[in-house]
């Protein structure tokens, strides 16, 4: 829905270990003993959405201050994590989340991991566009649902026009 991002995939990234050539599954991933996080892989056109953006955005939609955890998922596949593809991107992560801790009046520290991507494994069919597809799932209601609306509103100069 934001203006200049190509693509979306949601996947599994990140794990220390030595990368596999067969795509972990969602169970194996969940189980958390792949190393892999749960990730959605964007590709965005820099000249229409910085990723200085994309990280405010990003760092606004979830707590980058608790470790392995994102509301009631619990582990480290829910770790918090960006996977950069340039030296730019790391070292616009690491500034950015510099710039956090240094404002943050509560003293936060954030613990959100800042690594290559090494291998991105696209994950299965059914979590291409869950949200859209099951927006009446409790998971989508209580926690997607408040997170699009919140980009919507504060992010709205950011938004496609259409969508």
């Amino acid at each position: 829905m934001l203006k200049g991002v190509v693509s979306v995939a949601p996947g599994y990234a990140g794990s220390p270990q030595t990368a596999s050539p067969q795509a972990p599954t969602y169970k194996e991933v969940s189980s958390g003993k792949t190393g892999h996080a749960e990730v959605t892989r964007i590709e965005y056109d820099p000249a229409k959405i910085s990723f200085r953006e994309l990280l405010i955005i990003f760092f606004a939609t979830h707590d980058p201050t608790t470790l392995n955890r994102q509301g009631n998922d619990v582990g480290t596949q829910y770790r918090s994590i960006i996977l950069y593809t340039t030296p730019n991107e790391k070292e616009e992560a690491e500034v950015f989340i510099r710039e956090i801790e240094e404002s943050s009046a509560e003293g936060g520290r954030v613990v959100t991991e800042v690594q290559p991507l090494t291998k991105f494994y696209e994950a299965e069919n059914y979590h291409r566009d869950y949200f859209a597809k099951n927006p009446s799932e409790a998971y989508c209601r209580l926690v997607i649902s408040p997170k699009i609306e919140k980009v919507q509103k504060e992010f709205a100069e950011l938004l496609k026009k259409n969508g």
